[in-house]
This record gives structure tokens, sequence and C-alpha cells, in this order.
């Protein structure tokens, strides 16, 4: 399939590969770089090198075929089951871990523990997703943790994936976040879609912008460094809280991707991945029609932060106690 389009005003001069690998978020610099050198990526109609400078109005146009995934394999990697019947199955992902194949994760993900304990329990799962997202009705980033649900017939996918259209299902996020806002709650209204300049990334600086809104609550404070945040998403676009919390001036600590560096640490305490947790998830199911509710607590690696955090705000929290007020000095 060919795709083309023109480099848009703003853009400074840079590589077309560097311009590239910005945008196509899915394929590596290198195959990006093979491609142009085939001649399947033309900058206006013209075969060039990776090295040509793009300018603003030059036409990309992109020959990319589709790869074609390895057979996927079940693989023996332990799923943590909260709920399970022969229309679909909830469990605990933990962080670190892919939930479907892609270039570059075609082993180790969700989706291939899930086809290993299907095979080995005889079970069924649904097909909609297709062979590299079987069951998958939603997915949470790899360094997310927390409730998902999997669907096991097509009928429950059906359902579930018009539940999730509707914006019929609970959602309670828990994360930890750098600085604390300034409001104790409130709910973030911003359009986003896929970053105009940099292709990984969503923004509200897109030319397909989405409605997005995000209620948030601060659970606890930590003196003045982080905040322990409740989310309730009202909309379930990609990337959506990492946004919305960065457009307040307080993204996710860990979130190398929106906050920087500067969130990967807080004084001597190094933030091991994006501290984003997936509490609680609640629907209607599919099947009997009964509203189902699971919940899981945060995991080893962010209640350790927690617990640090708390340490490190104390000091401070008993030196403003203390502190002299000048109604009474």
């Amino acid at each position: 399939m060919i795709t083309e389009f023109i480099v848009t005003s703003g853009e400074q001069p840079k590589r077309l590969d560097v311009f590239l690998v910005n945008r196509e978020r899915d394929i590596s610099r290198s195959a990006l770089q093979r491609l142009i050198e085939l001649g399947r990526i033309r900058l206006n109609d013209q075969v060039v090198k990776p090295s040509q400078k793009i300018r603003p109005g030059d036409r990309i146009t992109m020959d990319v075929p589709k790869p074609e995934p390895l057979s996927i394999r079940g693989e023996a990697i332990p799923l943590d089951i909260l709920y399970e019947d022969e229309s679909l199955l909830v469990l605990n992902k933990p962080p670190g871990i892919v939930a479907h194949p892609a270039p570059g994760n075609w082993t180790g993900t969700l989706v291939n523990a899930l086809l290993h304990h299907f095979q080995t329990s005889r079970g069924t799962i649904s097909t909609i997703g297709g062979k590299e997202r079987p069951g998958l009705v939603h997915r949470l980033d790899k360094e997310t943790s927390g409730i998902m649900v999997i669907t096991k017939t097509d009928a429950a996918h059906r359902a579930l994936a018009a539940q999730f259209k509707l914006h019929t299902i609970t959602r309670v996020y828990e994360a930890l976040v750098w600085g604390v806002p300034k409001k104790g709650r409130g709910l973030i209204e911003l359009a986003i879609g896929r970053d105009i300049k940099d292709r990984k990334k969503f923004s509200a600086r897109t030319t397909s912008p989405k409605q997005s809104l995000t209620e948030y609550v601060i659970a606890r404070r930590y003196g003045k460094v982080a905040a322990h945040v409740l989310l309730y998403p009202r909309t379930g676009r990609t990337h959506q809280l990492r946004v919305h919390l960065t457009s307040l001036g307080h993204p996710i600590l860990g979130d190398q991707t929106y906050g920087g560096r500067r969130v990967c640490s807080i004084e001597r305490l190094t933030i091991p991945r994006v501290m984003l947790h997936a509490r609680t998830l609640g629907f209607i199911h599919p099947r009997t029609g009964v509203p189902e509710q699971f919940t899981r607590p945060v995991p080893a690696d962010m209640e350790t932060v927690m617990s640090e955090l708390e340490q490190q705000a104390i000091p401070e929290e008993n030196a403003s106690k203390n502190r002299c007020q000048p109604s009474r000095c």
C-alpha cells in the first residue's frame, strides 16, 4: 500500500531518515534507510539517499510492504488470572510485558502467554483481533500494570468492544506524578492525536484531534516533589493519561517520553518505570448481563517508590509544621 504526505510548514530541515523515524513509530531507522535506498520511499518522486534533507512542501511517498509476522506461538509465561469463564478472562498484567506481538517484539508478549494458557487448558480465544491480537479488546502500554479483560469468544469481543466505544466501562488508574497539581481535583479536557512532528508521541499538536477527558483527584501529596493521583478517564485515547498529566505540567514519574529525564529520579530515588497502574476495571458481563468489577493494588515496584516518597516527605512536613508563623513570631 502506497501512502503519500506533504512535509508541513514550520518543519526544520533535517535528514529524511531522521524525519521519518520520528513519524513512523513502528519502523526502525535502519529499516527506513533500506527502504529509501531501495527506492520504496521517495522524495518528490525522486530516489534519494537517507541523508537527503527534507523541507516544508516536500512530498514523500512510501511503499512499505506489510511485514508478515512469524508464527506466533504460545509461551509458558505466568499469568495472574483473577477470573475466567467460557466467555472471558480477567488478569492483572505486570509491568514490563508488551500486550501483543509487533516488530521488535514477536515473542515474550501477553498474547504469547495467553496462547499457551488456552492451549494447555483447551480453551478458546476470540479471533476478531486477528492472529496478532487475539482476544484483545483493549491494551495497556508495556510499562503500565493492571487489570485487563481478554475475550474468549467473538460474541464477547463484540459486546465488550461496544462498551469501550460507548465509554460505559468503569476504569480507575493510579499514578505518581512529578510535582503537585494546584487543584486537589479537576477535569482535563484536551483533544489529542498523533503529534505532527514526533509520530511516536500524542499531543494537542495534531492534524486529527480527538476529544479526550480525564478526571483526576489527588490522593496524597509528597511534599512539593510528587503526588499520588487517582485518574478516571472518560475517553480512551492512546497515551491519554500520560499526555493529559503532562499538559498540567505534572508528567507521570518515570515517563521519559513525555517528561524527559528529570522525572526518572527524585534526589537519590530512581524511578524504575512509568508509574501508572490500572487499578479497577468494571463492565457488564457480555453473556450474563451482570455488572462485574475487578480491583488490584499497585505492584511492588510502585509500592516501593511510594514508600520512599513518603519517607522523603516526612522531614519536609515536620519542618513546615515547626516553622515560625508570622503571627507567632
